[in-house]
């Protein structure tokens, strides 16, 4: 555990970046606010078409984040081992790796052999609407720059010639994503990397490139810089405009950020230039709301008019935040596919995470990347059913919820409906630990229950009392069946 202040800041604000990929195991961070790690206010919509879906956003609960590009063929990390920092996510591996110039043209070269043949988007469609997802953020472009749609803007794209995929009748990725997805039902996100380590407007090739950032300095060669802006604007608005009904706008790179957002903590990003890449967020957000009324903009860790949400990454609040917020975080090691070995986090992980998530008010975005054929591993898939089964029981408690005091209190969560008329306790099972049978209500629950009902069981729940305490027996009949179960969930109505 970090136990300094400034290295917590840090750490916060570096994971907010993507730069940093979830850890061996199923550990969640908790994101503890203090004085010194206050957050800027939150600017509500004013629009308000965006504030009404904002809110229908917020009833969602849960989604999936897919990374996906040609990387994957490698196996190696989105974007970051061209990157050259000293960091743990950025390091290269492969044949390629002792020579920055050389190991960059080996991996803008794999798209001439990246051909995910088994690419099948109503497979994950239907998975992930089977799971309970309620919404898709899909890549549209990473930061190294490889786009998975058809833009006209550039050559270093899918469907380009010089790619392998493009001779495929399924070669715009991101159109076939976003049809597979809307078809089950599920609203649209579209991730863009403001960041672009392709084009030679962000990393000229005048100058070496010494970290994340832009290597010239905008205000130095303002031409160069306004010829990038207008890069990324136009890509943006063919997203927007082609790409049907599109409900999310999720933009990554907070370094690319205009002076008047910058603080003390996320000036490191900046190297040591502080070179400021303001991309003109006011005319990116006029265009995509021509395009696309009142969809959602997340401009992430950019406090303010066009951060609709909040996105901390691999941790959950520790208290309730007073704004809309996020949770994105993955199922496997990392946001890409690692190849054989990987690990996935269990049933009870992604359950747990989700209550907790729910209980304060979030939503849980789940990380889960494709292989290079195009398809999920057989584990997630199987980790997809096992979350349905449960949600198809449950969903009522997660699903358009509010959150409840206190919350979360050890092994059990709390949340209740708009109205506040129904409350919802969970018990959170431990891995390999079957359910009890007896749940004890908590203290603000005494003298109010007037019926409880165990979600997935028909009967009222006989209710015992002691010394003013309050304790709910759960039949043995659904134990003898659902003993294994992640959590159970007891529907409680008051007087």
């Amino acid at each position: 555990m970090v136990k300094h202040k400034v290295l917590l800041l840090l750490l916060y604000f570096f994971t907010c970046q993507f730069a940093l990929h979830a850890a061996a195991g199923d550990t969640i961070h908790v994101i503890t606010q203090n004085k010194a790690s206050a957050e800027p206010p939150y600017d509500w919509p004013r629009d308000s078409l965006v504030s009404q879906n904002l809110k229908t956003w917020q009833d969602w609960k849960f989604g999936i984040l897919i990374h996906w590009g040609a990387y994957s063929e490698w196996g190696v990390v989105e974007s970051w081992s061209l990157c050259p920092e000293d960091e743990g996510w950025c390091v290269r591996r492969g044949p390629y790796s002792q020579d920055w110039y050389t190991y960059k043209k080996a991996y803008e070269d794999i798209r001439k052999t990246f051909y995910p043949g088994k690419f099948n988007p109503e497979h994950w469609a239907k998975a992930a609407h089977d799971a309970g997802m309620k919404y898709v953020v899909f890549t549209t472009k990473h930061h190294d720059g490889f786009c998975m749609f058809d833009t006209k803007f550039t050559d270093y794209k899918i469907t380009d010639p010089a790619s392998a995929f493009s001779k495929n009748p399924r070669s715009n990725v991101v159109k076939e994503v976003f049809s597979a997805f809307r078809k089950e039902g599920m609203a649209i996100g579209a991730y863009f990397s403001k960041p672009d380590w392709h084009s030679q407007d962000y990393w000229w090739p005048y100058f070496p490139v010494l970290d994340r950032n832009v290597n010239y300095d905008p205000a130095k060669y303002p031409e160069r810089w306004k010829s990038f802006q207008k890069f990324t604007f136009n890509q943006i608005d063919e997203i927007t405009k082609e790409y049907g009904r599109i409900d999310i706008l999720w933009l990554d790179g907070g370094q690319v950020r205009p002076a008047n957002t910058l603080t003390d903590e996320i000036k490191p990003w900046l190297g040591k230039h502080m070179w400021i890449q303001d991309i003109d967020m006011p005319a990116i957000a006029k265009m995509a709301r021509k395009n696309q009324p009142g969809i959602l903009i997340v401009d992430r860790t950019v406090h303010g008019e066009y951060e609709n949400y909040r996105t901390p990454e691999q941790q959950i609040p520790s208290n309730v935040p007073a704004y809309p917020w996020e949770s994105c975080i993955t199922l496997g090691d990392s946001w890409y596919h690692t190849g054989a070995g990987e690990h996935y986090k269990s049933l009870n992980w992604v359950i747990s995470t989700l209550v907790k998530i729910a209980a304060k008010g979030g939503n849980l975005l789940l990380g889960i990347g494709p292989d290079k054929t195009g398809e999920f591993a057989p584990e997630a898939y199987n980790r997809l059913q096992q979350i349905g089964e449960w949600m198809k029981v449950n969903g009522e408690a997660i699903y358009n919820s509010r959150p409840l005091a206190p919350y979360q209190d050890g092994n059990l969560c709390f949340t209740q409906s708009k109205d506040g008329k129904t409350k919802y306790l969970f018990f959170l099972a431990k891995e390999n630990e079957t359910l009890p049978a007896s749940v004890d209500l908590p203290a603000g629950f005494a003298g109010k229950v007037s019926e409880a009902m165990l979600l997935g069981h028909p009967q009222t729940l006989k209710i015992k009392i002691k010394d003013g305490k309050k304790t709910v027996i759960i039949p043995a009949s659904y134990l003898k069946t659902m003993a294994s179960a992640p959590a159970l969930v007891i529907r409680i109505t008051e007087k």
